[in-house]
């Protein structure tokens, strides 16, 4: 009778596991160097599959459900041990659970700037984050290419191997889904969303894993560039700046705050700085400090002294940017001009129709 004891001691009759830490994403069942005895009982519960492993080699994947281990039941096990009929006798299998429910609310973020080529403002550094749910699909990647043979693989271990990763991958489907800087900046949820297929795509062919949602939460650029998408979109708010320049004299004219003798001379200098704004500093803007300019006459003469022809770099002063983005511009058509020999040369009409367009 001892002896008989000693024996069932010796082989596992029920193998099973409750999940009672709420962050375990696989666990390796302990056997204690024991063998699984025939029509042992597997208990797999719900959001759990069991996943065999015999000798390093994958084998049978068992879902929520009372199992009878007989050769019915795990075939390419049976294939493995070599049992071509039904098997009497005890047998050594590794078996793991994993967990298949969503895990939520994991965070992810860049810990370094990602580099994207934009078509706006050439290559631009940004950092992002935000938070993830997601789920494992398939056991036999998942245990391959993240958990490992670690007996119980934890969310805290998960989030340190996989947030690279995962920073990598969004990168790369940035990239390709090749989203301008501007919209990245404004359209958290939109991108968010756009970005999920892909990133799992992705996901389930590397790590087993599928993301059920992917928030954007802030998408930070550096100063420099933050300054050049205010200054594109107070341009854009003001529109033509020598209608604007008009507008605000209308209004301090309507306010009282032009004296009746200097209207002439305030609506001058009004016009002449909208134009120097316009054509990079040049001819009007310079008209006041002229020998020979008379307050209160009409801007004729000095607009006259403005320049038809405009360089690009008079062009770039003038809209605030750097010349690369006008060269751009330029050659993508957007902005009409011509070049002669290796040097571009802007008219002011398509320099106005760029800037209303």
């Amino acid at each position: 009778m001892a002896i008989m004891d000693f024996l069932n001691r010796q082989f596992i009759d029920v193998i099973e596991w409750v999940d009672d830490s709420r962050d375990t994403l696989s666990f390796r069942f302990p056997d204690d160097d024991k063998q699984i005895k025939n029509e042992a009982q597997l208990i797999v519960r719900e959001s759990q599959v069991a996943q065999f492993v015999y000798v390093g080699q994958f084998a049978d994947t068992l879902g929520p459900g009372k199992h009878t281990l007989k050769t019915e039941n795990i075939p390419i096990l049976g294939d493995l041990l070599g049992w071509k009929y039904k098997f009497q006798t005890p047998f050594k299998a590794d078996v793991y659970y994993v967990t298949t429910r969503v895990f939520a609310g994991n965070k992810w973020g860049t810990a370094n700037p990602v580099m994207m080529r934009d078509a706006d403002f050439g290559v631009v550094r940004m950092r992002a984050f935000g938070t993830y749910d997601f789920k494992i699909v398939d056991p036999v990647l998942f245990l391959k290419e993240v958990a490992g043979t670690d007996h119980q693989f934890r969310l805290d271990e998960f989030t340190d191997v996989m947030r690279s990763r995962i920073v990598s991958v969004f990168s790369e489907t940035l990239a390709a889904a090749k989203v301008p800087a501007l919209d990245v900046a404004t359209r958290y949820g939109e991108l968010g969303a756009a970005l999920l297929e892909p990133l799992n795509a992705a996901m389930r062919s590397k790590y087993g894993l599928e993301m059920t949602s992917f928030v954007v939460e802030n998408v930070s650029v550096p100063p420099e560039l933050e300054q050049a998408i205010d200054k594109r979109g107070a341009m854009t708010a003001i529109g033509n700046l020598n209608d604007y320049v008009k507008y605000n004299m209308g209004n301090a004219l309507a306010e009282g705050k032009a004296g009746t003798a200097g209207i002439g001379a305030e609506l001058a200098a009004g016009l002449a700085m909208g134009q120097s704004m316009m054509q990079g500093g040049m001819g009007a803007a310079a008209a006041p400090s002229m020998p020979g300019f008379v307050p209160g006459a009409a801007p004729v003469a000095t607009a006259a002294a403005v320049p038809e022809l405009l360089t690009p770099e008079q062009v770039a002063q003038a809209l605030s940017v750097s010349v690369a983005d006008v060269l751009q511009e330029l050659e993508a058509g957007n902005l009409k001009g011509r070049k002669i020999g290796s040097q571009w040369r802007i008219g002011r009409p398509a320099l106005d129709t760029f800037m209303q367009g």
